[in-house]
């Protein structure tokens, strides 16, 4: 199932309904990074763990709505393109990556995009493993 899909599209509605998640997603984006940087000068640790909460997160509504049909198209369009699209940082990870390169800061740059890969799919693998794994208890 992909995030988004034809029945997402019923108008004005998905446009609000899209643009409330986004205001909650990004206002708990910049909390969440200010709280994780805090004590973090020289890699971008904020923008890190927000990317892998929200991979984490998005796997389990994904998942959640594939194999327990949990949401129906509004709530997950919410949760998912609004909320989790304005929480996860791409352009952020995008600039801040390009930053460490072109400062020369290449370890920092390696890790700062391995560790954001590895982290995006364990946080989806994991968010799937959570689903199904309730199937088993």
């Amino acid at each position: 199932m992909a995030v988004y899909h034809q029945s997402d599209g019923d108008g004005i509605n998905s446009f609000l309904i899209i643009g409330f998640g986004g205001f909650i997603g990004a206002v708990m984006r910049y909390y969440l990074c200010t709280i994780l940087q805090r004590y973090v000068e020289r890699f971008p640790l904020g923008t890190l763990g927000v990317n892998f909460l929200g991979c984490l997160l998005l796997g389990i509504v994904m998942y959640l709505s594939e194999y327990r049909g949990l949401f129906n198209d509004q709530t997950r369009i919410f949760l998912t393109i609004g909320l989790l699209g304005a929480f996860t940082t791409m352009s952020t990870f995008s600039y801040e990556s390009f930053k460490l390169f072109e400062n020369n800061n290449m370890g920092l740059f390696s890790l700062n995009l391995i560790g954001t890969m590895i982290l995006a799919f364990a946080g989806i693998y994991l968010g799937r493993a959570l689903v199904i794994g309730l199937d088993k208890l």
